[in-house]
This record gives C-alpha cells, structure tokens and sequence, in this order.
C-alpha cells in the first residue's frame, strides 16, 4: 500500500475553507464589479468621456420602433 498519495487529500475541513475564501473574493469583486471595470478601461484609455456616455443614451433612446 503507498501513502505517497495521502498527502495529497483534502478533506472536507480544508476545502470548505478555500471554497469561503474564493467565494467572498468573487462576492467583493461582484459588488464593486462596475466600478473594477471603470477603473481599469480608465487606466488603458479606454473609457467614454461623461458627454459621449449620454450623447450614445440619448440616440439609442430617440430611436423610432
């Protein structure tokens, strides 16, 4: 019998603390996931001005059906 491969077990009280801890990562990341996302197009440049934001709302709003 080998029990090289023992140490490689996880038993549920060490996953279920990894599992915590990703998923209140993902849920901080998911309420501030707008603004995450505008930071990081402002710090490449990619950001829309304000102005050309409400400028592309209002021609998608007036727009006849």
């Amino acid at each position: 019998m080998r029990f090289d491969l023992l140490a490689f077990y996880g038993g549920p009280d060490q996953v279920m603390t990894i599992t915590s801890g990703i998923a209140s990562v993902v849920g901080f990341l998911l309420i501030f996931w707008h603004k995450l996302v505008n930071a990081f197009f402002r710090l490449i440049g990619r950001a829309p001005k304000p102005s050309e934001a409400l400028d592309k709302s209002d021609e998608t709003s007036n727009t006849p059906s």
